[in-house]
């Protein structure tokens, strides 16, 4: 459990860094070069990865559905989504709203059993989470615009 801790969080640095990383490639290069860059470099670190480290296991993908291949395209929306959200947000704001969303819909997916994930009961604590997420979200968003006017007024 540990390790999984420790990759999450790993994970989530990353992420945020990508992001900012991504909406820089963006002001210079626009939005779809963005992506080619973004996800053509993700592909061919993840292939050279994946051959040094898995060799010609890599291409042994087992009774795996073929709907499940278009993951890459979710990327795409991915990767578009979040910097058009840090352009016209703010990377906290933006990636707070991404991780609230993300948070809330892995609940649905969950509870439902969606996808071929093994169902997890619903419960309000949860809910109640999320809720406590997305609050807090809108307090540290109004909070800053508030600093930010009263700044403004004082110049």
């Amino acid at each position: 459990m540990l390790l999984g801790i420790i990759f999450a969080l790993i994970a989530g640095a990353l992420v945020g860094l990508q992001n900012i990383f991504n909406s820089k490639v963006n002001e210079h290069a626009g939005s779809w070069a963005t992506n080619v860059l973004v996800l053509g470099l993700g592909f061919i670190a993840s292939l050279t990865l994946g051959l040094i480290f898995e060799g010609k296991q890599l291409f042994h993908l087992h009774h795996m559905q073929t709907w499940y291949w278009f993951s890459g395209v979710i990327g795409v929306g991915v990767v578009t989504c979040v910097v058009q959200g840090v352009k016209r947000l703010r990377p906290t704001i933006a990636i707070s709203i991404v991780l609230a969303s993300q948070l809330g819909f892995a609940l649905f997916l969950d509870s439902v059993g969606a996808l071929g994930l093994d169902p997890v009961p619903f419960t309000f604590k949860e809910l109640i989470g999320v809720l406590i997420i997305i609050g807090g979200i809108i307090v540290f968003k109004f909070s800053g615009e508030q600093e930010t006017q009263q700044s403004q007024k004082a110049s």
